[in-house]
């Protein structure tokens, strides 16, 4: 099969023939209809972002395809149906605490580096080597489809940091970094979610426009002025009441005074969820105040991806017509064209706006 090979962090990535993945038991290969590229992956392909990744290697983070065959042990799967490759890969020992890698793309810890050795190859390419837990029915789609089918990725992410703040139906979401892409993700999946209310702070005026006429009066966007305390203040007046969940997405270049500013809008007894970049990169570290989060009785959580049943979760949003991946603007590029695709995601990446690739 093709696929595209990254050999060296700074080098361009090569297209090459290499052998078609060899199926065990609790494995599935899909043939790679669409995967995503990111707004960042210049910074990952690069050495920037500083991600464990065992080279040489074929990156690409999680797909749109169809299965091509099955282990033995699947019995409900089938050759040719429409799947969605989560590409968080969990160690199938561990339990509670399994190591975790990102296929084709990043790993937590030494365990995640271990894994990365049998699971590494990533989605840049015609097939794709999958743990059967991993792979989701999307049911019956358009071919034409499966380029924006590939948001899922992008919106399983907010959506596993609002599940583990148990967002309810009604209540009040900030989205710190909704202007971003996967902060603007966080907006559409929190009001499908049946969030009340979300609270969408930013310095991008055409971007905080834009979501507001994207969602209407149920989204309340903040301009933010760069004093601490001021924007917090604004974000808590922009609010119809007490803020229950903060979400923080900001990316590695963020400080982290916006990030304590939009934590601390959060209601006495709310959530904080932190899924962002801030501080990967060096940097301060996040300091919040030891006697707000006490006497206040504050919830702050890291969550990395999703669980994996989010992935199903997510499929009916989709489906029920709840979350509409028609407001995603799709552009595709073939294998071949990998670098173009690169450029073109850093380039025109953002909220609402998907690069793939369609091996």
């Amino acid at each position: 099969m093709r696929a595209a090979v990254l050999k060296e962090f700074g080098s361009p990535l090569s297209l090459e023939t290499v052998p078609d993945p060899v199926i065990g038991t609790g494995e599935v290969v899909v043939d790679v209809a669409a995967t995503g590229v990111l707004p960042y992956t210049a910074e990952v392909f690069s050495g920037e972002r500083r991600y464990p990744l065992t080279l040489p290697v074929t990156p690409g983070l999680g797909a749109v395809g169809r299965v091509r065959a099955t282990g033995p042990d699947a019995t409900a799967l089938r050759v040719g149906e429409w799947v969605l490759c989560d590409p968080t890969i969990r160690s199938r020992d561990g339990v509670p605490t399994p190591d975790i890698t990102l296929q084709g793309w990043s790993a937590r810890g030494d365990g995640g580096l271990m894994l990365q050795r049998y699971f590494g190859q990533g989605s840049f390419a015609e097939q794709l080597l999958v743990p059967t837990e991993n792979v989701f029915p999307l049911g019956d789609i358009d071919p034409a489809d499966a380029g924006a089918w590939c948001a899922a990725h992008v919106l399983l992410v907010p959506y596993g940091g609002l599940l583990a703040a148990g967002l309810g139906a009604g209540d009040t979401v900030l989205i710190s970094g909704a202007t971003g892409n996967f902060g603007g993700a966080g907006v559409a999946v929190a009001l499908a979610m049946g969030a009340g209310c979300v609270v969408a702070p930013g310095r991008n005026e055409a971007a905080l426009e834009d979501l507001e006429r994207r969602f209407g009066s149920r989204v309340r966007t903040v301009r933010l002025s760069g004093d601490e305390d001021e924007d917090r203040e604004r974000m808590r007046r922009a609010a119809p009441g007490p803020i229950d969940v903060v979400l923080d997405m900001l990316p590695p270049s963020a400080s982290t005074a916006p990030v304590r500013a939009a934590a601390m809008t959060v209601r006495d007894s709310g959530t904080v969820v932190l899924m962002g970049g801030v501080g990967m990169l060096g940097g301060d570290d996040l300091a919040l105040p030891y006697p707000w989060i006490m006497r206040n009785n504050i919830t702050i959580r890291g969550q990395w991806m999703c669980p994996r049943e989010a992935n199903a979760g997510l499929i009916k949003l989709v489906r029920s017509g709840l979350l509409d991946l028609g407001g995603f603007d799709v552009t595709a590029f073939g294998l071949a064209d990998v670098e173009a695709a690169v450029a073109h995601a850093a380039a025109h990446g953002g909220r609402f706006s998907l690069t793939v690739l369609q091996p």
